[in-house]
């Protein structure tokens, strides 16, 4: 089995710890992969893509931005490994969900497709707060050496108009499941995982969709698909991660898939571990993994918090929808320790210490 790796976070290449997780082995794989957009491939450097110290319009683009065909290419064929890995480890019948950009979405559903799972739906992570990317093009047009007036008109010509990056608001989440073994009941008969689990409502006591908000948009949406929203309690003050995912969607994927407590649910790129929390607050064995130190020592902080205060992850038994985080909650350890905690915890890290 993975004795050595269950309910453990290892710090590594996700492509050379997944061949030694065993075959069969795991229920449910949830992960937010890097995006492969500009900065963003599997060797990148989390204080360069945090750096704004380059960030001006002419010199650099901010992290992401910059847009290269390659980009696809280079996410397909890296991910196409992954995925390969991933099928093998899952159960018969067991699910993959992956975030992804909605750009190069098409690339990392082809490259699990081509891996041999079956592309069961996309979920869309719907909501409103987010920076527009769209620059104007005054600062190219003042560099022409053209005269003042025609500049002038041609800012006029141009005013509104922008470079083609459209304000996103969504992030899909493909959903892949490894194919079964026999019908759908044989092989929940004898693997426990395959089917969803129905009675995990949304919204206002909804079926299940595959749109899901964390953002408060109108009635409607609300009432359809709105689960809670991650806040500083719930990430930790000490976090770093700057696309930490809520807590609540990761809790509710991890309900609607997975059926047994003795249950393993992997993220082979666990970031700052919400999926490994979630899991663990479930009552299920996880496996995180993750090339970032920084991030695996907020990971593990995140976990012994969650030992010894579970108050910020318990539901508000007031609320229909999720809810992970008791607004009134409070952390028992102090922001200072926490900081001293992780800092020390950087220095003094073995790499391949367990939780």
């Amino acid at each position: 089995m993975n004795g050595k790796y269950l309910n453990k976070i290892i710090h590594g290449d996700v492509l050379q710890i997944l061949p030694d997780i065993a075959d069969n082995t795991v229920d449910l794989v949830l992960t937010d992969p890097p995006y492969f957009l500009d900065k963003m491939d599997n060797t990148w450097d989390n204080k360069k893509v945090a750096s704004t110290k380059y960030h001006h319009v002419i010199k650099s683009l901010p992290a992401g931005m910059k847009f290269d065909k390659e980009q696809g290419k280079n996410f397909y064929n890296w991910y196409s490994k992954v995925s390969m890995q991933i099928l093998r480890v899952l159960k018969p019948g067991g699910f993959f969900f992956s975030f992804s950009s909605p750009r190069l979405y098409h690339r990392m559903v082809s490259a699990i497709d081509d891996a041999g799972f079956l592309i069961r739906d996309c979920f869309i992570w719907l909501y409103t707060q987010n920076q527009p990317k769209a620059m104007s093009l005054n600062h190219f047009i003042d560099r022409l050496k053209e005269s003042e007036e025609t500049k002038d008109s041609l800012k006029k010509q141009l005013r509104g108009w922008k470079t083609p990056q459209i304000k996103s608001c969504f992030e899909p989440i493909v959903m892949a499941q490894k194919e079964p073994e026999g019908t759908f009941l044989e092989n929940f008969r004898k693997y426990n995982v395959g089917l969803i689990n129905t009675n995990i409502k949304i919204g206002e006591d909804m079926f299940p969709s595959n749109v899901i908000s964390t953002d408060e948009i109108n009635s409607l949406v609300d009432r359809c698909f709105l689960i809670s929203k991650p806040d500083k309690r719930e990430k930790g003050e000490f976090n770093t991660h700057k696309t930490v995912k809520p807590l609540s969607l990761c809790e509710h994927i991890i309900k609607l898939t997975t059926y047994s407590n003795k249950a393993v649910v992997l993220d082979p790129f666990c970031g700052s571990g919400t999926t490994l929390v979630a899991a663990k607050k479930l009552g299920r064995n996880f496996i995180g993994i993750d090339i970032n130190k920084e991030y695996i020592e907020i990971a593990k902080l995140r976990i012994e918090k969650m030992n010894g205060d579970v108050t910020q992850y318990n539901i508000s038994g007031k609320e229909k929808q999720l809810r992970i985080c008791d607004k009134k909650a409070v952390y028992k350890i102090s922001r200072k320790r926490e900081t001293a905690i992780v800092n020390k915890s950087i220095k003094n890290m073995n790499l391949s210490q367990d939780i």
